[in-house]
């Protein structure tokens, strides 16, 4: 994880605004480099590019500095992700050193194949490259906009992963192709370039089975369908989970890794996969958050604080999980960690948090970010046991894994089965076709931000590119079972095909979780006025 600011003028550009350095920096806190090119256009007119990066040391023995500059043509690459492969060979060592390298190679024989290689590229991931010998700006976000990218046209052009000040040129770059700027050229044009040439539901990823049965199968644990879920699943997590360092100040045995923790259906069949994958000395932390609601506090007089928190539904369902995960796998070392937010520590942070997520400005985002970003916070009082005594903890992972993803593949949602009962199976196609292309827009460039500002990465095993190419492409009747209803399996038709898988893993109780979303879960909607909607400016 990287923090990545670029800007280009006519005029020489002066330092970082101090708000904004700061917030790179919590993004990258183990390095701040900065690369300055300028040249002269064949019209006299001097182009200054400054290049910043912030790094969050996560891959290899040593830290790499950035911006990556190469020593053979001077391109300057800002990398903030992981490419897990390029052109289908994974990625040994530091991956935005190869994919410097990989672009510098591609750059030999042109424009279009320095986008093809990036095109080659799997993995989260955010970038700004700039083509010395060409003069060319390229930028942009992954196939699904797993990483953040905005930028400001104001005066000049920037690029930055997190808006300077709240101000109305800050726009977030789409994920929907890459883009460049030819940098000799007296205009400042900005072109966008297809992920591919041909039709895809999801940017260049796949696309989506629109087959229809009249008579579909029901689902059971016998179904080929779940073998494929779990393997494409473990596949996922392998480079997610294994190839992060030890953290700083911290033993072999801390944990690397944390788990967004609802106690709900996604993440727990996440934490329960990587007890099979991470050595079995290494713990795994289970951050699991609750809020002080005033409104519900109100309601609750007789209640005191502490009593408060353990009534919020994810601390309840966290807490019935967490026990399943310890029976299921108990030479494990789990660890629970109780987040416990007052209301007056959130309206502290209520600023912080608005310019965090910005462009993103409605009660419904503000609600949701401060769930995501008091748990990657990561501070609380922890326990290994259930009837252990909690005890202050702040998480050692740099790591976290969130379960987003898996509503909008498998049909989790409320609205999903709305859509099946007015329109079949076909409506529901529809209805997750939309959802899945919309995540880069609605949710992961917002969340990224939020998130990072703790030194963190979140890395989202649903949303790896082959698991979505399996999953958009297996029929739609063997991931949810509208069509079957209620049936001898035990569980709810809405991720069936996940909900199989949890009962596999010796999770049954997680089997039958329903869903909630997060801001209901942890209590962070609707705090001060029941009425507001989430589509309402944030005041």
């Amino acid at each position: 994880m990287c923090g990545i600011h670029a800007v280009f003028s006519h005029t020489q550009p002066g330092p970082i605004e101090p708000q904004l350095l700061q917030r790179l920096r919590n993004r990258g806190p183990d390095h701040l480099g900065t690369v300055a090119v300028e040249f002269e256009r064949d019209d006299s007119t001097r182009v200054y590019v400054t290049l910043t990066s912030t790094v969050l040391s996560l891959r290899g023995d040593n830290l790499t500095e950035q911006p990556l500059v190469s020593n053979d043509t001077g391109a300057v690459l800002c990398w903030n992700g992981e490419a897990w492969s390029i052109g289908d060979k994974p990625v040994v060592g530091n991956d935005g050193v190869a994919v410097l390298n990989h672009l510098v190679h591609a750059s030999r024989s042109g424009h279009e194949a320095i986008l093809s290689s990036i095109r080659d590229i799997q993995g989260p991931f955010a970038f700004v490259f700039f083509e010395k010998k060409s003069k060319t700006l390229y930028f942009g976000r992954d196939r699904l906009g797993r990483r953040s990218l905005l930028r400001d046209t104001s005066e000049g052009y920037a690029l930055s992963s997190i808006a300077g000040q709240t101000a109305p040129s800050w726009k977030e770059v789409e994920a929907d192709g890459l883009y460049s700027i030819n940098l000799a050229s007296s205009e400042i044009i900005s072109s966008r370039h297809d992920w591919i040439s041909d039709e895809s539901h999801v940017s260049g990823i796949g696309t989506f089975n629109s087959t229809v049965s009249s008579e579909p199968e029901s689902l059971s644990r016998e179904s080929e369908a779940l073998n494929l879920l779990r393997a494409h699943l473990s596949d996922s997590l392998h480079p997610r989970v294994l190839t992060v360092a030890v953290p700083p100040n911290t033993s072999t045995t801390d944990s690397r890794i944390a788990v967004l923790f609802s106690g709900g259906l996604d993440c727990t069949v996440l934490a329960r996969m990587i007890n099979d994958i991470v050595p079995p000395g290494q713990s795994i932390d289970l951050l699991n958050v609750a809020f002080e609601n005033p409104r519900i506090a109100f309601h609750n007089k007789e209640l005191d604080q502490a009593a408060l928190y353990e009534l919020c539904p994810d601390r309840i369902t966290g807490r019935k999980s967490f026990t399943e995960l310890i029976q299921a796998c108990p030479d494990r070392r789990w660890r629970f960690v109780n987040i416990n937010v007052p209301y007056t520590l959130t309206t502290a942070h209520r600023s912080d948090v608005i310019n965090l997520i910005y462009p993103h400005n409605t009660e419904m985002d503000l609600s949701i970010a401060y769930a995501l970003y008091f748990a990657a916070m990561g501070v609380g009082k922890a326990q290994i046991a259930v009837d252990a005594e909690p005890e202050d903890y702040g998480t050692t992972a740099r790591v976290l894994l969130s379960g987003l993803g898996a509503d909008e593949l498998f049909g989790g949602y409320q609205r999903h089965e709305t859509a099946f009962q007015r329109h079949g199976y076909p409506g529901l196609i529809d209805e997750l076709k939309l959802d899945v292309s919309r995540l880069g827009k609605r949710n992961l460039g917002r969340d990224d931000r939020a998130m990072s500002n703790w030194g963190r990465e979140v890395r989202f095993p649903y949303l790896d590119e082959a698991f979505v190419k399996w999953a958009i492409g297996t029929p739609v009747w063997q991931k949810c079972d509208f069509g079957n209803g209620e049936d001898k399996t035990g569980v709810e038709p809405g991720k069936r095909l996940l909900r199989l898988l949890a009962q596999e893993l010796g999770l049954p109780s997680v089997a039958t979780e329903k869903k909630r979303a997060i801001q209901f879960g942890a209590r962070t909607a609707k705090m001060e006025n029941g009425k507001v909607k989430g589509t309402t400016l944030i005041a």
